[in-house]
């Protein structure tokens, strides 16, 4: 059961562990289940973080920033998922733009599997995280394990 906002407009940031931001990641596909049961309170991971819930409780969007294990550099946007609201490339600009007030001239980075989302057919291809495109990200490899690798400079200067 999730319970949105009462008040206000856009992001709100709320802890990790928060019952309403957890119900939504509970539902993205990247959300890993333990095969003992277990449902720790904290989703988020080590690192410095920031979960953003938005006021109608419609999307959740988390930025963390740690050691990264495949030498990544910069703040990941960790989860990103919107389920209503307004337009999910609107919504990941404006989340950005939080963390980029957190971490200032940094490069944002993310992973998408694109065997756990549907592609966007654009020009007759496929896209998997249109919506990180829309917002000015770009493709920057792939993972050992085939994830998409999407980075955004905009905090440093570079392109959207």
């Amino acid at each position: 059961m999730t319970q949105p906002f009462l008040f206000g407009d856009g992001w709100i940031e709320v802890r990790d562990g928060n019952d309403t931001a957890r119900a939504i990641f509970d539902r993205h596909y990247s959300r890993y289940f333990y095969a003992d049961g277990r449902k720790p309170k904290l989703f988020v991971g080590p690192g410095e973080k920031m979960v953003l819930l938005t006021h109608d409780a419609g999307a959740v969007c988390v930025w963390r920033k740690f050691i990264s294990g495949d030498g990544q550099s910069g703040v990941n946007c960790a989860v990103f998922r919107r389920e209503r609201g307004d337009v999910a490339s609107d919504l990941l600009s404006s989340a950005r733009a939080l963390a980029a007030e957190r971490w200032p001239a940094t490069r944002f980075y993310t992973y998408v599997d694109p065997r756990g989302v549907r592609p966007t057919f654009r020009a007759g291809r496929p896209t998997w995280g249109h919506c990180f495109y829309q917002d000015g990200w770009v493709f920057e490899g792939l993972t050992k394990k085939g994830l998409h690798i999407l980075a955004n400079y905009s905090a440093i200067g570079g392109a959207a």
